[in-house]
């Protein structure tokens, strides 16, 4: 808090959160400590930059008065996040009743004006609260619960091994019905092997048989294998 004669002012230092493209506000308490009332005025070195409400105004005597700065959006951050504007506040006292501060600060009309200057600071914005996991209350750890029959249920252990357990299915339903396309293969290459065995036992009697195989009896045997081909490849 920065003390005066007229004026208690706090802060002293205006802190704000620095965000690009947004606008922060901070605000101040003028305190009267005195019996008269008291007429004060806010000036910055950045006036573009910064809007003041009240800018100016009368604290009466032994009250509160609440002055809101809002700095307006920025495009870039500064360097090192170091701020050189700056604010001065002007207090000096009037009669009782006013109600215009004009020429109230003016030093060459012998008005005793008393004087406060004020930095700007930036801080880091305020961080997010970090997410509490469901099932366990903070500062403390799940715990383990035991059953009437006298088994351990842990919350831990059930989550883990559930996914556990429906790997472990699925597993075992992909073994099996591999297993049954094995088996269903090994009977087609089988039965495709036996026919070319009858096949070629057809051409060698057709060879010593002068009056040869029915063309029909050939194609029959030829489709059936074709057939059988595919469904191999198909499996």
């Amino acid at each position: 808090m920065s003390t005066g004669d007229l004026l208690d002012i706090d802060p002293q230092e205006l802190q704000f959160p620095f965000e690009l493209k947004k606008q922060i506000s901070c605000s101040m308490q003028l305190r009267n400590k005195t019996n008269d009332s008291v007429a004060f005025k806010v000036k910055t070195t950045n006036p573009k930059k910064y809007c003041v409400r009240p800018n100016t105004g009368i604290v009466s005597p032994h009250s509160t008065s609440e002055i809101t700065v809002t700095m307006q959006a920025q495009k870039e951050a500064p360097l090192d996040m170091q701020c050189k504007d700056k604010f001065l506040l002007q207090s000096a006292v009037v009669s009782a009743g006013a109600t215009s501060t004009t020429d109230m600060f003016n030093k060459e009309s012998g008005n005793r004006v008393e004087e406060c200057k004020l930095r700007v600071t930036y801080i880091p914005p305020p961080q997010p609260p970090s997410p509490v996991r469901e099932g366990s209350e903070e500062g403390s750890s799940p715990r383990a619960s035991e059953s009437v029959n006298g088994t351990v249920n842990s919350p831990n252990f059930n989550t883990a091994s559930r996914p556990y357990v429906d790997s472990q299915d699925n597993s075992s339903e992909v073994k099996a019905r591999i297993s049954k396309l094995t088996l269903e293969k090994n009977s087609v290459i089988q039965q495709n092997n036996r026919l070319h065995q009858e096949l070629e036992l057809l051409r060698r009697e057709s060879n010593k048989s002068p009056r040869g195989i029915p063309f029909i009896y050939v194609f029959l045997i030829g489709l059936v294998g074709i057939i059988l081909g595919y469904l191999i490849k198909k499996a």
